[in-house]
């Protein structure tokens, strides 16, 4: 049984690998390139702050997980446990980097939409 849960997260870890590297190719596939997502993070967090973006739950999760990343009290298991306290954290940094990419590629697809649409009022 053991064995079956250790292939899965394999699994799962090996997808979300794969995940990130196509998103980090993305600019070169036609997508937004890593520099435009990194640059439209503070946008995102300022329209996020401002009620204009929906992507507040995404923007808490990738924020608490930055906070765990850097936190001093996760130290203590990587002095207990090397290789785990290591692995959690790498597991967290690929998921975060991941939700980033993910997330910023969505704000800048939503920035277009808003740009695209031109105000004003209906006569009729």
């Amino acid at each position: 049984m053991a064995k079956t849960g250790t292939a899965r997260t394999t699994l799962r870890r090996m997808a979300a690998f794969k995940a990130l590297g196509r998103a980090v190719t993305a600019g070169a596939r036609g997508g937004p390139s890593l520099g435009a997502r990194l640059g439209a993070l503070p946008r995102m967090i300022a329209a996020t702050v401002r009620g204009k973006y929906d992507g507040g739950a995404r923007t808490l999760a990738m924020a608490a997980a930055a906070a765990y990343i850097v936190s001093p009290i996760d130290l203590i298991p990587e002095g207990l446990f090397l290789a785990l306290g290591l692995g959690d954290d790498a597991i967290m940094v690929a998921w975060l980097a991941g939700a980033v990419l993910s997330e910023t590629e969505r704000f800048l697809a939503w920035e277009a939409r808003r740009d695209a649409i031109v105000p004003g009022e209906v006569v009729g």
